[in-house]
This record gives C-alpha cells, sequence and structure tokens, in this order.
C-alpha cells in the first residue's frame, strides 16, 4: 500500500456523491483510487470487515459511478461484501468508521440506508435476478434508466444466477452484468465453469498475448498494419472458442471483454460504449486481483476475505479476548479425526472449506472432500445421493445459508430418511455481518420435519461427541453450533455417543426450571449461581437434543418447580420453546408458568454478539430477571 503523503491534496474528501465524482477530470481518478484503498485498509484493521473483495473492485467501482447515472441508473452488488468503495463515495465516508459497529452503517448495502443501493443483498448469486426484475419494471413504466448487476466469478456458479440470465436473454432487455472475475470468492473457485472462466485461458495472459503481438506487428509499416486488421476482424469469430464469449451468447447475450479491471481509461470507456452503443442484455468480463493494493491480501486473500482486527505493517491478526478454540476448529479437527476412523465418511462444503474447518479434511482426505461451489441446494442432493450407497456424508454449511436448501433437506434426505450428517455452523447470532448472515432461524425450520434429529452442544467437548454421535445415526441428523471460541473447556481424547434422545441434568433446584439450549447453557448457569445469592434455587438442565427431546426429564422438573425459563439463540416462533410448550401439552401439564427467552419476531441489525444477545434478553442478567418475574419477586 502507498501512503497518501501530507503534500498531495486529498480528493476522497471532497467526493460526497457520484456527482461530485462525475465533475472529476479522468486523470484524478487513480489517485482518488489509491485514497479509497488506504481508507479501507485503515478502517478494515481496526474494525474488521472483508478486505480483500473490497481492494479489488476499487477502480470498478469508480468507474461504474463515474459513466452511469446513478442513482437514477441502478446498481446492484451480489452478495455485497465488496461495497466498501461504494459506500465511501455515496455519502457515508463520514460514517464509515462506524463500519459494521453496532447502530453503524452496514457492510452490506442496504436500501434503508442509501438511495444508491438500489437492492439489499448479503447472499450469494442473486444479483442478476433483482437487476432483471428492476429492469422490466423500468421499461413498463416507460423509463430509459440503465441498470447494472456486478457479480463475481465465483457467485456465477450459483444455479440462481444462470436461471437469471437465461430469461435475461430470452426477455431482450436492457441489462447490463458486470462479470468481476478474479478467480476466488471465498476460497479457490471449483467447477467446470470456474475453468471455462479462468485467466489462464481470459485473462492476463490473453490480454498480455494481444497486447504483445500487436505492438509487434506494428513494427512492419502497412504490412503489420493489415494483418492487425485482419486479426482485429476475425477476434470475434475467436472467441466463441477462446473465451467465455461462446457461453454468454449462447444465452443471447453480447459478450464483452476480458478487460483488465484495473486500468481506469479502458473501465470508463468500455462502460461508455456500453452505455451509448449498446441494447438488450450485455456482459462485460472484468478481470481483477483480489486484495489489490495489500501485499498480505494479494498474496492471501482467502484469509483476507473477511478479518477481524489486524495490524496494518505485518497482516497478522490482533489477539482476540479468548485464547479457546474456536467451534469451527473443533469441528475440523474432529471430523479429520472420525474420518480416519471410518472410510465411509465425506464431507462437503459449499465454497467454504477454510469457513467451516474442513481445510485440514480436504488435505488428508482429498478423495473424500468435495467442495461444490457456491450451491447449498446442490450440495444437500449430492449428499443423498452419497447416503444411498453406503457413505456417511457430512454438510458443512453456517445456519444462514442452509435455508438456501431447506426442500432438499425436506424431499431429498429426510423423505427417504437418509444417513445425512448436517454441521450448522454460525447458528444463532453471529455478530457485524448483521440480518444476512445471523443464523436464527435453524431450529425453528429444521425441528417439525420428521426423521431430523437436531442436536446443539453446550460447549465444544460436547460438540465433538454430539458430531460422533450424529454421523453414525441412521437417519437425517444436524448439530448446530455458535460463531467465536468455546468455553475453554478440556477436550478428551476419546469420543462417545451420547444417549439417543437425553438430556443431563446439571443443576437441581426447586423454584424454577432453567432449560437453556446450546450456547445459551453456560449463561443459564452463570444465572444459577447469581439467584442463588438471592435466595432462589434454580435447576438447570442441558437438553441437548432439541428433536427429540428429553420428555421424561423436563416434564419431571418442571412439575417439581412449577415454573420454566426457555432460552434460545433462535427466534422464538417455532423454536426450542414452542418445543417445550408443545411437550406439556401433548401430556397434558397445564398448570406450568413458562417464559420463553429468544429472538424477537423482527430482523436483528449488526453488532457484536454481547450486545445483541444482552438486547434480545438472552443473556444471564435476562435469565435472572424472568426467573424473578416468575417466582414474584
Amino acid at each position: 500500500m502507498t501512503a497518501i503523503t501530507m503534500e498531495e491534496t486529498r480528493i476522497l474528501p471532497t467526493i460526497d456523491s457520484p456527482a461530485d465524482l462525475r465533475k472529476l477530470a479522468e486523470d484524478d481518478l487513480p489517485p482518488l483510487a489509491r485514497e479509497i484503498r488506504q481508507e479501507i485498509i485503515e478502517t478494515v484493521a481496526r474494525v474488521g470487515g472483508h478486505l480483500a473483495p473490497c481492494l479489488g473492485v476499487v477502480e470498478l467501482t469508480l468507474a461504474l459511478h463515474y459513466v452511469f447515472n446513478t442513482p437514477e441508473d441502478k446498481l446492484i452488488w451480489d452478495v455485497g461484501h465488496q461495497s466498501y468503495a461504494h459506500k465511501l463515495i455515496t455519502g457515508r465516508r463520514d460514517r464509515f468508521h462506524t463500519l459494521r459497529q453496532y447502530q453503524g452503517i452496514s457492510g452490506f448495502p442496504k436500501r434503508e440506508e442509501s438511495i444508491y443501493d438500489a437492492f439489499d443483498t448479503g447472499h450469494s448469486s442473486t444479483s442478476i435476478s433483482a437487476a432483471l426484475g428492476i429492469s422490466i419494471a423500468n421499461c413498463l413504466k416507460g423509463g430509459t434508466h440503465k441498470t447494472i448487476a456486478v457479480i463475481g466469478d465465483g457467485s456465477m456458479t450459483g444455479g440462481m444466477a444462470f436461471e437469471a440470465l437465461n430469461q435475461a436473454g430470452h426477455l431482450d432487455k436492457d441489462l447490463i452484468v458486470v462479470l468481476n472475475d478474479n478467480e476466488m470468492s471465498i476460497s479457490p473457485n471449483v467447477g467446470a465453469l470456474s475453468s471455462f472462466l479462468s485467466r489462464k485461458l481470459t485473462g492476463r495472459a490473453m490480454v498480455r498475448a494481444k497486447q504483445d503481438l500487436s505492438q509487434f506487428l506494428k513494427h512492419f509499416a502497412n504490412v503489420g498494419e493489415n494483418i492487425l486488421q485482419v486479426l482485429k476482424k476475425s477476434e470475434e469469430s475467436l472467441k466463441g472458442f477462446f473465451t467465455p464469449g461462446m457461453l454468454f451468447e449462447a444465452l443471447k447475450f453480447e459478450y464483452i471483454g476480458p478487460i483488465p479491471g484495473h486500468k481506469l481509461e479502458n473501465l470508463v470507456k468500455t462502460f461508455r460504449n456500453v452505455r451509448d452503443f449498446t441494447s438488450g442484455p450485455v456482459l462485460i468480463h472484468v478481470i481483477t486481483t483480489k486484495g489489490k493494493g495489500y501485499g498480505p491480501a494479494e498474496k492471501n486473500p482467502g484469509a483476507y476475505h473477511g478479518v477481524g482486527p489486524f495490524d496494518i505493517a505485518t497482516g497478522a491478526s490482533l489477539p482476540g479476548p479468548s485464547t479457546a478454540p474456536s467451534y469451527t476448529r473443533v469441528f475440523g479437527d474432529t471430523i479429520v479425526e472420525i474420518a480416519g476412523q471410518d472410510p465411509r465418511i465425506a464431507a462437503i462444503t459449499a465454497a467454504m472449506p477454510a469457513g467451516t474447518g474442513l481445510m485440514k479434511f480436504s488435505e488428508q482426505f482429498p478423495d473424500r472432500f468435495f467442495d461444490v461451489g457456491i450451491a447449498e441446494q446442490h450440495a444437500v442432493t449430492f449428499a443423498a445421493g452419497l447416503a444411498t450407497e453406503g457413505m456417511l456424508p457430512v454438510v458443512a454449511i453456517y445456519s444462514t445459508f442452509m435455508q438456501r436448501a431447506l426442500d432438499q433437506v425436506i424431499h431429498d434426505v429426510c423423505l427417504p430418511n437418509l444417513p445425512v450428517t448436517f454441521a450448522i455452523d454460525r447458528g444463532g447470532v453471529v455478530g457485524d455481518d448483521g440480518p444476512t448472515h445471523h443464523g436464527v432461524f435453524d431450529i425453528s425450520f429444521l425441528r417439525y420435519i420428521p426423521n431430523m434429529v437436531l442436536m446443539a452442544p453446550k460447549d465444544e467437548e460436547e460438540l465433538r461427541h454430539m458430531l460422533y454421535t450424529a454421523i453414525f445415526m441412521p437417519c437425517p441428523t444436524a448439530v448446530r453450533y455458535s460463531r467465536g471460541n468455546g468455553e475453554g473447556v478440556a477436550l478428551s481424547a476419546d469420543l462417545q455417543k451420547l444417549p439417543f434422545g437425553k438430556g443431563e441434568l446439571l443443576r437441581e433446584g426447586g423454584d424454577v426450571l432453567l432449560l437453556p439450549v446450546g450456547n445459551r447453557v453456560y449463561p443459564a448457569l452463570e444465572a444459577a449461581e447469581g439467584l442463588l445469592k438471592i435466595g432462589i434455587s434454580a435447576a438447570v438442565i442441558n437438553p441437548r437434543f432439541i428433536n427429540p427431546l428429553d420428555g421424561d426429564l423436563i416434564t419431571e422438573w418442571a412439575v417439581r418447580t412449577g415454573k420454566v425459563v426457555t432460552v434460545e439463540d433462535n427466534v422464538k416462533k417455532g423454536g426450542f420453546g414452542s418445543a417445550v410448550l408443545e411437550l406439556l401439552a401433548r401430556r397434558g401439564i397445564t398448570n406450568i408458568a413458562v417464559r420463553i427467552l429468544g429472538i424477537a419476531d423482527r430482523f436483528i441489525e449488526h453488532g457484536s454478539q454481547e450486545i445483541l444477545r444482552h438486547n434480545n434478553k438472552i443473556d444471564a442478567p435476562a435469565i435472572i430477571n424472568s426467573a424473578l418475574e416468575l417466582v414474584g419477586k
């Protein structure tokens, strides 16, 4: 990174909107790009965020806003984790220091935050569908504005993107798709499409070869110029054989590119030509470098996709408050341990081997590791196919992305009752990524499915035993665990199968029963200690199993105390508390006072896990208050 010196006149402080940007001369854009990169690096180093993807699209962002008349022209960012430069030049520069902080600006586009955010994003492969809808609405209203979707090559592997491309080509309406090709989404892209888009064929090597050939032929006066003109005329026909143009033109898109994504002059010229001289669906293929401008991120973009605070000089992460291993790491180590004992075990991820903790598995068991790309639906049904042939597949997916494959879970796994294990990472509030990433619905949408066994560990030690139990169950099983570090408990050397459907009584008490699930167990134990100091005796049960519940244990202590507080890091509607109420109703127990603590009926903003759990009244003080209300104190 080249720092901005005091002698230089800074441009960024003068940009409060894209209208200000468009007043600049083109020569001012490269120094502005340097300023934006420095601002992004310094801010993310302090508060964390998506670094590498944002650094890779700075020039692309400037060129789009410079050429197109946003916000009248609509700009949609796929996923949206590359939108920091966009935020800096669309009126949020003065608030950029609050990025992803509680009550600060979001790390993703949000329509309520700015008129320049044309669509709320956060998940992959949605931009072309949204842009097509916006474009058609614009046509129906008689408008002439442009609609631009910016989608990465990783997101382009998602089936939804091709569904949208297919319809867009059929409708033949104005739509601009910018394919940001950096050969990497979060982890290296996989699959035939990724190979087809590979820059080995279409990127720097081809662009450089064309430039070198052009310069060589120009040395031969008229003869060289004539040859060069012939080659240019034949380029369109050759493109179908040597570039991805063949694929997109088959979908009735006009294909332009590939073009270098960090040369503003090329980008501005291309976008102007598309704006002024094309109609119908157009795809512009742009080659970028993820992490551009910051050495550590360029060398290892996967590690700098989403980062916590770090030291700019070294790139090293700053130490966190806990030294306990993360649940993700414990999962990854445990699945390797189990797979070493049984060759039937396979691991599947949807483009997130590092994020889900499967890198070690992929290295030790490459033949049994499958990264299917950004294709959660396919991942689940692929696992079902493996299971029909005697394999024991483990599908590791974040809770929020699991939502995308619900039909496949029901139809292809649970209906035929196949032994597929779902390792559901990021269960509960996840923190600074906000509402698109909070995993607060999985208990509700999984527990009602017939044949599905659902568990949640109280700590990292229990996670190990739950995985071991789940993998060898003869039915679909899901284990849901939190983002972040464990409780710091010792890990046993041996793995054990847990008694099916049985909870554990952690503490006896006669005044109130605390029923926390998963990551809420330790706060409940803390609350029980606090209650005891003021003379209230609280029993605490760790259910372990959400479906099926340990009905005998729960009802025994519910009847003994007459008062129950359930606690979950999930929405209240249809969640664990609802399951307890249903249990009591089935058994005809109607004289029990119950309080359900969980996520309210609304989407949760971004902020630290501690703040969000406190605000949603699922931490230890909230448990104490609810217990006091029940016992009349």
